[in-house]
């Protein structure tokens, strides 16, 4: 029998057939890491610490240093970042017996060591014997290395005596028993793109392996417009990262430096193969960055083990959201490299950090390592606090995240950390991102897209999370979809053959498609389509959306049976094919389809007609958790989220003041003991783990 989607009265005969699996056709993404190993760090294992300079202190001040972390229950630190010329003080002379020392003592303290490889900063004399790992700004400026991550990482001496490092250091440390995993390069993906002339070359060499020959070029980067025909490759200068300039050359560009960035963790990951096979890989990577960033998502599998971050939350969606980012195609949990303890200028706030560890568990986090251990004393952090202080004396925060490593040890026999699969995925395109935030000049395209592409995407994302539903955040134009009863598109500006594949073979199954408006609209290339909109989709969505329009009221639109008001006033008029109308525009002056739903082989692909926002896309999400068996998590008032895990529920308040939760029943407290009757009070930033 056919399951049907409702929305309000009209129920639309778009058949999931019974028992059907929907596949995308796509390879299944390889990943370097966990399934092969099941030596690595895994199911049961939970680790609580710190992240630790020990170049910053005294031999005795060391030995202090891991005494308190011993002390206070910490099982990990990462170290080794930072510190190239602590390694390698000049060219070809190696000092590596201060790290063994510190490694021995955390070994004997009972405490696992990441060991993250220290490929940037570079350090001073790498800089002044080899000048092509400086900077030239787009000014044609070179740039002395004056502050961190200004280091030209494309330089082929930079990466020959990085690669170098990493040899030496993997050769001493991958059969250290203490040491667990390794890192690559510390918030790699921060930095700033160059414009030497051995950068230039290297870009046309990029751009010569891509589009094979100048006429293929002129084509994608629509040369034609304002007489910029290229003639041959010497004519082709490199894109003006801080603007101005076209769009095609501009996507090129970012993609690029992120290749560059990719080859460079590609460069450390031959070495670990090589060296180091028997450790996994767990690194702080910072590919959003905007000075230049790397496409993560469609590269993922390519040198990591888990997905790992710096873990600075602001907002309890935003936070989640980017979790699920930086986790993306991985199975396996996710590391916090580095996390919330003070900050710079933040000396902290009590219970706030194990409020964000137990949200980083209910969103498949394992690893929680303080910024930092002791507070910095000099450099650009010398106002960044830690868990000590300057003087030396443990903070409340050590105590803090002692509690933590105590409560975690009973945790992790009791399913964490997490590996339940989501059932739903988001769609996330780096290029997109990128396209839709052009550096400043003329372009009109920033009058056409004028939201905010992560603010759209977060639209999506966000009634799932209320809803505590497990979501996926990946690009489908990389990782399989055919595991997921729900796919959403959310302003999928960029609508590559990659991703229109995956789409189109995913919903030919069984596979349920939403894609919102704002979508489609650019090739790969970065220029529109010449044909009916949403381009290379038209018929899977059987709707034409080339017309669009801006509201100067909030649209209103009937979703289940309420009208709903939205935020954005832009919106698009749909031109159904086969495709029928679930809801019109109720305040347009046409009335147009607001959302349309169509039968596609096996499946069905619904479109809404205006930019994502949880005033239309939370109502329409929610319309398709019966019919796609979508299993809501344990409702819960806003500022609290929850999971089930082994048959207990976790709940955390992510707020900093109380809030009463309706348990039903009886339930015990596995974290403090108490019982409850029917309800549960949660403190600020408390959290309950309920049998």
């Amino acid at each position: 029998m056919p399951r049907l989607l409702h929305l309000g009265a009209v129920a639309i005969a778009t058949a999931l057939a019974a028992g059907l699996t929907p596949t995308s056709g796509l390879p299944a993404a390889v990943a370097q890491g966990g399934g092969a190993h099941p030596e690595w760090p895994g199911r049961g294992d939970l680790f609580v610490g710190a992240c630790y300079q020990p170049i910053d202190r005294s031999p005795e001040q060391i030995s202090q240093d891991i005494a308190i972390m011993k002390g206070a229950g910490f099982t990990m630190v990462r170290i080794g970042d930072l510190s190239w010329d602590s390694f390698e003080p000049e060219e070809g002379r190696f000092t590596f017996e201060w790290f063994d020392d510190v490694i021995r003592q955390m070994h004997a303290a009972g405490i696992k060591v990441i060991v993250d490889i220290p490929g940037q900063p570079a350090p001073i004399w790498l800089h002044k014997r080899y000048p092509g790992v400086d900077l030239v700004n787009q000014d044609g400026v070179r740039l002395n290395a004056a502050t961190r991550y200004w280091d030209n990482i494309s330089d082929p001496d930079y990466r020959r005596l990085a690669k170098r490092l990493a040899e030496k250091m993997m050769q001493r440390y991958a059969r250290n028993p203490a040491v667990i995993a390794l890192g690559y390069t510390n918030e790699i993906g921060n930095g700033q793109m160059s414009y030497s002339d051995a950068d230039r070359g290297r870009f046309v060499a990029w751009l010569r392996k891509k589009y094979g020959s100048i006429d293929a070029l002129n084509k994608a980067w629509a040369t034609q417009r304002w007489s910029r025909r290229i003639n041959d490759w010497s004519q082709v200068d490199l894109p003006y990262g801080r603007g101005p300039g076209p769009n095609e050359r501009y996507l090129d560009l970012r993609r690029y430096w992120s290749d560059d960035t990719i080859g460079a963790l590609e460069d450390l990951e031959a070495v670990r193969q090589k060296w180091a096979p028997n450790l996994p890989t767990a690194s702080n990577f910072w590919p959003d960055a905007w000075t230049k960033g790397f496409n993560y998502p469609r590269s993922w599998e390519k040198f990591s083990t888990y997905g790992a971050q710096g873990f600075y939350p602001g907002d309890p969606v935003s936070a989640a959201l980017d979790v699920m980012t930086n986790r993306s195609g991985h199975d396996t949990p996710v590391w916090f490299n580095e996390f919330t303890a003070g900050g710079g200028g933040n000396y902290g706030t009590p219970g706030r950090s194990r409020m964000w560890a137990y949200f980083g568990l209910l969103h498949y986090a394992q690893t929680f390592l303080a910024w930092t251990f002791n507070s910095h004393i000099g450099g650009e952090e010398q106002a960044l606090f830690g868990l000590v202080d300057h003087d030396g004396r443990p903070s409340w925060k050590v105590g803090e995240f002692g509690q933590i490593a105590r409560e975690f040890a009973t945790l992790r026999k009791l399913g964490f950390p997490r590996y339940r699969p989501p059932e739903v995925a988001i769609h996330y395109s780096f290029e997109t991102s990128w396209l839709t935030s052009p550096p400043p000049g003329p372009n009109t395209m920033q009058e056409y897209f004028r939201g905010n592409y992560r603010e759209q995407v977060k639209a999506a994302f966000q009634p799932l999370f209320e809803d505590n539903v497990d979501t996926a955040v990946i690009d489908i134009g990389h990782d399989p979809i055919d595991r997921y009863k729900l796919v959403v598109l959310s302003s999928a500006y960029i609508m590559d053959k990659e991703t229109a594949d995956a789409v189109r073979s995913y919903v030919a199954r069984g596979g349920t498609v939403i894609m919102t408006g704002y979508s489609a609209k650019v090739d790969e290339t970065g220029k529109w389509f010449e044909t009916p909109l949403p381009g290379r989709l038209t018929d899977v969505f059987g709707v034409r959306t080339n017309a669009f329009y801006r509201s100067d009221q909030p649209l209103k639109v009937t979703i289940g049976g309420v009208s709903r008001t939205g935020t954005d006033g832009y919106y698009e008029v749909l031109e159904p094919g086969t495709a029928r109308v679930l809801a019109s525009f109720e305040n347009t002056p046409a009335k147009s389809p607001a959302v349309t739903i169509n039968r596609f082989g096996k499946g069905q692909a619904v479109y809404l007609a205006t930019a994502a926002q949880p005033g239309f896309t939370g109502p329409l999400i929610r319309s398709l958790y019966q019919s796609l068996n979508i299993e809501r998590g344990p409702q819960t008032p806003r500022g609290v989220v929850a999971r089930i895990v082994d048959g207990r529920t976790l709940y955390v308040n992510t707020t900093d003041t109380p809030v009463t939760v309706q348990i039903g029943g009886a339930r015990r407290a596995v974290l403090s003991g108490k019982r409850y009757q029917g309800e549960m009070t949660l403190a600020g930033y408390g959290a309950e783990l309920l049998e």
